[in-house]
């Protein structure tokens, strides 16, 4: 079964998912939508896995971040993802796997989400470091952390290179949308422009490549299983293609090992 966010699916998925000794799905799966998105833009998505994987996976499509709310910022956001997925994983207990699967901005609010949602391995004793190995990688929120997968999301942000087909390639029009994006697209808009100066700290996108302070960023991305990034490549007039991808040529990848 599948749990669109907010639906009727939401209550029969939990009622069906508590009978843990039956066997049933312990693997959640997020599916956060893009900008000026909805639990709506997920729906098919959501209704293929409960349809083809109904017997492993749980999902749940993010309904925190909707509409006009997208527009406040990509730690904003990811803040609001964050506490959403903590009360769908205490909601269920049986649960011990969890996936993301993200589209456009989506994918930096997942980002976000799980640099705050990351715990790190335990430690044998005090004076054992810390490392970060296959065998000992931390988990999302005490999940095992599987699959990461983000589609035409711009991990590179939007600025200038003629990163936004729209903008035309040209320099002067580029620079000038970096002092007007965040009229029309709030917050979120100067986090993708790099704009943003909150407290005189690097812009956010940037912080965001590796760990900051208490948002462990790079260690949320480097406990899944499997990182993916996909894009699309052509009839997309918001990102070019080199923007939103950012992994090799490898064939499709199997949900499930």
């Amino acid at each position: 079964m599948g749990d669109l966010g907010g639906g009727d699916w939401r209550e029969a998925v939990a009622e069906k998912g508590l009978a843990e000794a039956d066997g049933g799905p312990d693997h959640l799966v997020i599916m956060v939508h893009g900008i000026v998105g909805s639990t709506a833009d997920w729906k098919f998505g959501a209704e293929q896995f409960g349809k083809l994987l109904s017997d492993k996976v749980i999902v749940h499509c993010s309904n925190r971040n909707m509409h006009k709310l997208t527009l406040d910022g990509v730690d904003v956001m990811g803040e609001r993802l964050a506490q959403e997925v903590i009360e769908e994983i205490n909601r269920r207990p049986y649960i011990k796997k969890i996936s993301f699967v993200a589209h456009s901005v989506g994918g930096l609010v997942a980002r976000y989400a799980i640099g705050r949602l990351y715990k790190p391995p335990k430690r044998t004793s005090e004076n054992t470091p810390q490392t970060l190995d296959d065998n000992n990688i931390g988990t999302i929120h005490g999940l095992e952390a599987v699959n990461f997968i983000t589609v035409a999301s711009p991990h590179l942000g939007s600025r200038g290179n003629k990163q936004v087909p729209f903008l035309f390639g040209v320099t002067a029009i580029e620079n000038f949308a970096c002092y007007i994006i965040h009229l029309i697209f709030g917050r979120t808009g100067k986090h993708l422009f790099l704009t943003d100066n909150d407290d005189g700290k690097p812009p956010l996108l940037q912080r965001m490549v590796d760990n900051w302070g208490d948002l462990q960023f790079m260690s949320a991305l480097q406990a899944f299983r499997r990182r993916v990034a996909y894009s699309n490549v052509g009839h997309d007039r918001i990102l070019t293609s080199l923007l939103k991808l950012a992994c090799s040529n490898k064939p499709c990848l199997k949900f499930f090992p």
